[in-house]
């Protein structure tokens, strides 16, 4: 009897096995390992916003990068400026030789002052006007914020990061144009006397006055428009409310400094009066009098109306004038007085901001 054996299949098996397993983890292992690897990468190069932020910043990106866009625009053009301006100043031989005597030569540097200056000035108005009044006026007429009041993020939340993202671009804006415009004007802020530092042009754009102006301007519109609930509405009152701040400003600013006076040496009555020359050439004068024996201050148009001069002599002399007196403000003081300011206009963005989370967060629905 023959025995039939099959022939040993072990050895074919396991290599079958071998090479399918290897098949499979290739086939399934490989394209699963590189979805992950393709989706990790994507995930790396997503932008970091998310949430509420992304949200937010998505909602309003088209006034952000406006602003930004803009911000950058203005650095340029204030950087070409003040490449120029220095360019003449070296080649005229500054500051050796007195801008005083180079006017006429000296004037479209002036005028590319007073074209940058005006929108400068303008920025908190703006800002309040179409970015404050809006941000949450539009959600409110628009019914978006019902939709966000429906959903699982708190209204608190929702209120919090549109104030901070809309503060922080805002701000980031603000103090970059400042400090732009502070070095370009630094060449000639201590020797050229036509330029007022006190004026609005330049003692509202530099420092922190226009970043505290901004933010003012921008979180009172915000409360405007939840107040009012209608975007143009809202923006219609923005409007006058950025310009009276501009308004009460300009007339407050001036008695944040401390007034300085200088005297001349008395002298005997009826010797012409010779103004103090200790008064700094870029300070800014309040008042000039004359000053009697006793102390008392006579105004300047004092026997101005003798017209001889023997007259004129005599009347000084009955009213026993003996010197003269100047009040001023000098521009060593600009400093401290725009930040005592600032702090003033930050404290009541911060009155402002909070009066918006204790009552207004009712309001957002």
């Amino acid at each position: 009897m023959s025995t039939f054996t099959s022939p040993p299949t072990d050895g074919k098996i396991r290599t079958a096995n071998r090479t399918m397993n290897g098949t499979m983890n290739a086939t399934t292992n490989g394209p699963r390992h590189g979805a992950r690897n393709a989706t990790t990468a994507q995930t790396t190069r997503r932008p970091r916003l998310s949430g509420m932020t992304w949200l937010v910043w998505r909602q309003h990106r088209a006034a952000f990068w406006t602003m930004l866009a803009a911000t950058v625009v203005s650095v340029a053009w204030i950087v070409y400026q003040r490449g120029q301006m220095t360019d003449f100043l070296d080649a005229y031989g500054f500051p050796a030789k007195n801008l005083d005597d180079a006017e006429k030569e000296f004037e479209p540097y002036i005028g590319a002052f007073s074209s940058v200056t005006t929108g400068l000035t303008a920025i908190p108005v703006i800002l309040g006007v179409l970015l404050g009044a809006p941000l949450l006026a539009g959600d409110l007429e628009n019914g978006t914020a019902k939709l966000i009041a429906a959903q699982s993020v708190s209204r608190n939340r929702w209120l919090a990061t549109k104030l901070a993202l809309t503060g922080l671009v805002v701000t980031v804006t603000t103090v970059t144009l400042s400090a732009v415009f502070a070095w370009w004007w630094s060449p000639i802020k201590l020797h050229y006397v036509d330029i007022d530092w006190t004026s609005r042009e330049f003692f509202n754009t530099t420092g922190p006055v226009p970043v505290a102006l901004s933010l003012l301007s921008v979180f009172g519109g915000v409360l405007i428009g939840v107040i009012v609930r209608r975007t143009l509405a809202a923006m219609v009152v923005t409007l006058g409310f950025t310009v009276a701040l501009q308004m009460v400003w300009g007339y407050f600013k001036l008695s944040l400094g401390d007034i300085v006076t200088a005297t001349t040496k008395p002298v005997s009555p009826g010797t012409p009066i010779t103004f103090p020359s200790s008064v700094p050439r870029t300070a800014h004068a309040f008042d000039a009098s004359y000053v009697s024996g006793s102390g008392k201050l006579f105004d300047l148009t004092t026997c101005t109306d003798t017209p001889a001069e023997e007259a004129t002599t005599s009347c000084m002399k009955k009213a026993d004038i003996v010197g003269a007196s100047i009040d001023y403000i000098p521009i060593s003081q600009m400093s401290s007085m725009q930040w005592f300011g600032a702090s003033i206009l930050f404290a009541l963005t911060a009155g402002i901001v909070a009066f918006l989370f204790f009552w207004g967060r009712k309001r957002l629905v």
